[in-house]
């Protein structure tokens, strides 16, 4: 077991991909057990690990996701949140956090939420006085928005590994959802006074009036998703397929920004970014499964019974321990590996796996903010073209404000479980 967790420190150092890292730890950890015939298996494991009727809905939102951008929502979204509160000193940075609370609805990643806004917002926040740095900075901290706001990636993962219902996962990733990018907004406000950020010229109300005429459509998506999941019309596997047809229909036929010469392209960017994802599960399935053998979940759950039965220290471990490997591991991987480990020993405590899972979630997106393997740092840095070291100095502020609010839902499970229970 030492040997293996050798061999994966090393590779990760090295910068090998972190999917080929599970891999290649797992089948290591497997020959070195002398269990010949699970690694025999392991090809057979890695398919099974995707039949997953829960996980259809990672490449149908990411579909929803690349249509709405082409089709002129983002633009339209980001135009709208300009018109009331792009006013206010420091304007362009709440809109760029409410633009990114909209996206969050639409999205449900924090990559490629990142990514997108990286490249429009931080160039026009430059552009209006403010530094790179936290452009860059606040981009990515609002990007963190995607997975936490339903529909999200995260939860989906999630509840198809733990086995919990994903639509209560969505509603439950509400409030939380809201409540961070209202702290990001009181962030925002104090920084702006302190640093005298500039403003902008007031829109009238006829231009907010027609602003919010064109963002109606665009609406639509997030409404009859939420809807239809709280009302029981469709799964929310099914809703992914529903965000693409009305995606198709508002580009299409509404705004008319899509035609059919970018379809192919948008097909092709979501095969890409489905076949990323879907790899790391199917290579963490088979580093857990190794784990699983040799007895690693079991262990942990005992030491962690021995050190207090109190929810709340569990709880604290647990935030401590993901805070640090959010650090060092992509944030599925560390959901796919870690929640079978912590799932099968909540009842122990009286842990609902809702109010755990969205913990776990929270996590994992301040932990794409953390150096030294934070893919949303590396993506604001590298795409708004910022040193990593004026990056780290402009995020800290939001990554502590985000560790706030993991703390009142960690203490607070009705942030989390009160919009599931009345839907019921």
């Amino acid at each position: 077991m030492i040997l293996t967790m050798l061999i994966f420190a090393f590779v990760l150092l090295i910068r090998i991909p972190i999917a080929i890292v599970l891999g290649i730890s797992g089948c290591v950890l497997l020959f070195l057990s002398g269990n010949s015939d699970m690694l025999l298996n392991s090809p057979q494991r890695l398919f099974s690990s995707l039949e997953s009727y829960s996980l259809l809905a990672i490449p149908l939102f990411m579909l929803a996701g690349e249509i709405m951008n082409t089709g002129g929502i983002t633009s339209r979204l980001i135009s709208f949140a300009q018109k009331f509160v792009g006013h206010y000193r420091g304007g362009l940075a709440y809109v760029n956090i409410v633009a990114n609370t909209f996206l969050a609805s639409i999205i449900g990643s924090a990559s490629a939420q990142i990514a997108m806004m990286t490249k429009i917002m931080v160039p026009a926040m430059e552009k209006e006085g403010y530094k790179r740095e936290f452009g860059a900075a606040t981009t990515a901290a609002a990007g963190m928005l995607g997975p936490i706001i339903p529909p999200s990636m995260l939860f989906i993962i999630y509840g198809a590994t733990s086995g919990t219902s994903i639509g209560d996962m969505f509603l439950a990733g509400i409030l939380p959802g809201i409540l961070l990018s209202l702290a990001f907004i009181i962030l925002v406000a104090y920084l702006g006074y302190k640093q005298n950020f500039p403003s902008r010229p007031k829109a009238s109300w006829r231009e907010r009036g027609k602003s919010f005429y064109q963002i109606i459509p665009a609406l639509l998506v997030p409404g009859v998703l939420i809807w239809g999941i709280v009302t029981g019309v469709f799964t929310p596997t099914e809703s992914a397929g529903i965000a693409c047809v009305i995606a198709l229909i508002v580009s299409f036929f509404i705004y008319k920004e899509l035609n059919l010469r970018e379809l192919p392209g948008i097909f092709v960017n979501t095969a890409i970014s489905t076949a990323i994802v879907t790899l790391l599960i199917a290579m963490a399935n088979i580093f857990g499964w190794a784990m699983t053998f040799e007895r690693v979940p079991q262990a942990i759950a005992e030491w962690m019974t021995t050190v207090s039965s109190n929810p709340l220290m569990f709880l604290i471990l647990v935030n401590i321990l993901l805070l640090l490997l959010g650090m060092l591991v992509e944030g599925i991987a560390l959901i796919i590996i870690l929640t079978p480990i912590f799932v099968p020993i909540l009842p122990a405590f009286g842990i609902d796996p809702i109010h755990f899972g969205v913990i776990i979630c929270l996590n994992v997106v301040i932990g794409i903010l953390t150096p030294p393997v934070g893919s949303g740092l590396f993506l604001a840095t590298s795409l708004g073209k910022v040193s990593i070291e004026a990056f780290v100095k402009a995020v800290w502020p939001f990554v502590l404000v985000s560790i706030v609010i993991l703390l009142l839902v960690t203490f607070i499970p009705g942030l989390t479980l009160w919009i599931p229970s009345i839907s019921e």
